[in-house]
């Protein structure tokens, strides 16, 4: 059932029973129901009690009044932790690709609320192969673009022909969301984050790749990895018992700091 959030501004899903200990964040062109097979699970990991919103611009939840980055998206936010009975004093935030974005800018707002991280499938850094990716002629105009010989109007044009499939299926002001979003670099913040954090990675990730998580895990201040074989990037959908065993923290004995990606099976792929 469709739920109203921060003052009837978002809206989103809630599952099991009591004061919701967990928030899910969704990624991008994604809604909170990709976390349904994940929460909605009698008698799984303990009947979490979480809710799942639809960001701004996703779902039930309207398109924000300009083109906002990840640090917006989180400080609208931080309502939900004001309103008596929407969340517990401590909670576990998972974040999937775009909604881990956000996460990462939550953590600074309200960290005494945060008690753990579950980060999965999230563009933590560039890819290494992400230049190699952009065609010749793309960079070439962006790079002119920046120094005024090339206009808004043919750079506009340049990026339906080369631009990703997510960035031309964005429409108005979400279209500044992700180019202002695509820019934004995270080091910093991972590591200034002081509440335990498990990375969750598909081992066939084919949009953010393990190696991603790999560079990133050190730049925590303490992190786990876990690689689950044989899922891609969405993991709420194709692993959701999986994802949901580490949220509850049943992470087992393999996920230690400093171990690098470990296996785990792919239970619940439904994909």
């Amino acid at each position: 059932m469709l739920k109203s959030f921060a003052g009837g501004r978002m809206f989103g899903g809630a599952w099991g029973s009591g004061v919701p200990t967990v928030l899910a964040l969704h990624g991008w062109q994604r809604t909170h129901h990709d976390f349904s097979q994940v929460f909605d699970r009698p008698g799984a990991s303990g009947d979490l009690a979480a809710i799942g919103l639809d960001l701004f611009g996703f779902g039930a939840t309207p398109p924000p009044p300009e083109a906002w980055g990840t640090g917006e998206y989180a400080r609208h936010l931080v309502p939900l932790f004001e309103e008596p009975g929407t969340l517990a004093d401590r909670i576990v935030v998972v974040g999937h690709s775009f909604g881990g974005r956000v996460a990462i800018r939550l953590c600074a707002l309200v960290p005494d609320r945060i008690e753990r991280l579950v980060l999965t499938g999230v563009p933590l850094l560039d890819r290494l192969d992400r230049t190699s990716r952009v065609p010749a002629p793309f960079r070439l105009a962006r790079r002119l673009h920046r120094m005024g010989i090339v206009g808004d109007e043919r750079m506009e044009a340049l990026r339906n022909r080369y631009g990703s499939a997510d960035y031309r299926a964005a429409e108005g002001v979400m279209r500044g969301v992700f180019v202002r979003v695509l820019a934004e670099q995270y080091a910093e913040e991972l590591a200034s984050i002081g509440c335990p954090v498990d990375l969750v990675w598909g081992e066939d990730d084919g949009e953010v790749p393990v190696e991603v998580a790999v560079r990133a895990r050190p730049l925590f201040p303490g992190a786990t990895l876990t690689t689950l074989p044989g899922v891609g990037h969405l993991v709420p959908t194709e692993a959701p018992a999986a994802l949901a065993e580490i949220i509850a923290g049943h992470t087992g004995p393999a996920s230690e700091p400093g171990n690098g990606p470990i296996g785990m099976p792919p239970a619940g792929a439904t994909k």
